[in-house]
């Protein structure tokens, strides 16, 4: 399987989201205010590429991040509605290269790029198994 059979520079997919109070700096402990925590920044255009990759892959298939590196330019209040964009740069062998923008109702609130490598689900939890098997012994 090639990745380019299913992906091509330029895919694009947009995602909206609210901050609820879950999703605050204070909440999380990422910071002191109730404003829209960095880690929940980053969920979020997570969530956006790889709901984008999940659009296209086979059955069987899924994906996992690798790589974030976000910049979060703006404070964004409860209540805000976000509107997360990932778009595809690079494709690698298995790995797929995004460019990640935020707003929320007033500016532009994030940018950066994250990484996702595609993965054949019945290896990643075969993988898993033995990973989990060989560190608690019977």
């Amino acid at each position: 399987m090639e990745l380019t059979d299913f992906f091509q520079p330029g895919m694009a997919r947009e995602d909206q989201y609210q901050v609820e109070e879950a999703h605050t700096a204070i909440h999380v402990g990422s910071g002191s205010y109730r404003v829209l925590a960095t880690p929940w920044l980053i969920g979020f255009m997570e969530r956006t590429a790889r709901r984008l990759l999940a659009e296209h892959l086979p059955e069987g298939y899924s994906s996992v991040g690798v790589l974030v590196n976000v910049r979060h330019l703006a404070p964004s209040a409860v209540g805000s509605r976000l509107r997360v964009l990932a778009e595809v740069v690079a494709i690698d062998g298995w790995g797929v290269t995004f460019n990640v923008q935020a707003w929320d109702d007033q500016e532009h609130i994030g940018s950066g790029q994250h990484q996702r490598v595609v993965i054949e689900e019945a290896r990643f939890l075969r993988r898993l198994a033995k990973k989990t098997s060989s560190s608690h012994p019977d």
